[in-house]
């Protein structure tokens, strides 16, 4: 399957496709141990896992039809980090769910961009954007600490699904969930 990659615009960011010039700002997120505090098992990445991850993130879209969004500030070009949907395999108890996630870089955390990607990414994946991943429902999963995330979510809609622990880690994680009747109402 391939699919062109959508462009979403919200009030201040732009969600666009990755290009080799986001590396240095990915891989500067990725290293930073207060960004990936509550991401797997809280190590930080390499430039190189970094790049990696970008070359399979840029083919999630054409294996998938939906994917992970750059998210961009519109007013200065910077990347402030990502936002999107993925299959949640690290989960398998969950599976087949469709994950929304994101990712922002320390210095644009308390801005509320996180919330506003995530709800035009909702719309895309619910069929109310240009643009439809035809999804009947999508989870999100956290850190059962990580607050700022749950927070989000709650904002999103999503109500709780289950407690549960990352089979590879053993992190313990909350799960919470929105239908699209759920997104509609």
């Amino acid at each position: 399957m391939t699919t062109s990659h959508p462009e979403l615009h919200t009030e201040r960011l732009l969600l666009r496709q990755w290009t080799e010039a986001d590396l240095d700002a990915l891989a500067e997120m990725d290293a930073d141990p207060d960004v990936m505090q509550y991401v797997g098992d809280g190590s930080t990445g390499t430039r190189e896992r970094t790049a990696a991850a970008l070359g399979r993130v840029r083919a999630a879209w054409d294996e998938h039809g939906y994917g992970l969004f750059a998210a961009e500030e519109r007013a200065t070009g910077e990347l402030v980090g990502w936002v999107g949907l993925a299959a949640a395999a690290f989960l398998p108890e969950v599976m087949p769910a469709v994950e929304i996630g994101w990712r922002l870089r320390r210095r644009s955390w308390g801005r509320g961009y996180a919330t506003e990607a995530a709800r035009e990414v909702l719309a895309f994946a619910f069929g109310e954007a240009e643009a439809d991943a035809h999804l009947e429902r999508v989870v999100s999963i956290c850190h059962v600490d990580n607050h700022a995330s749950l927070r989000v979510m709650a904002k999103l809609g999503m109500t709780y699904d289950r407690t549960t622990r990352v089979p590879a880690h053993g992190q313990p994680v909350r799960v919470m969930a929105i239908t699209r009747e759920q997104y509609r109402a």
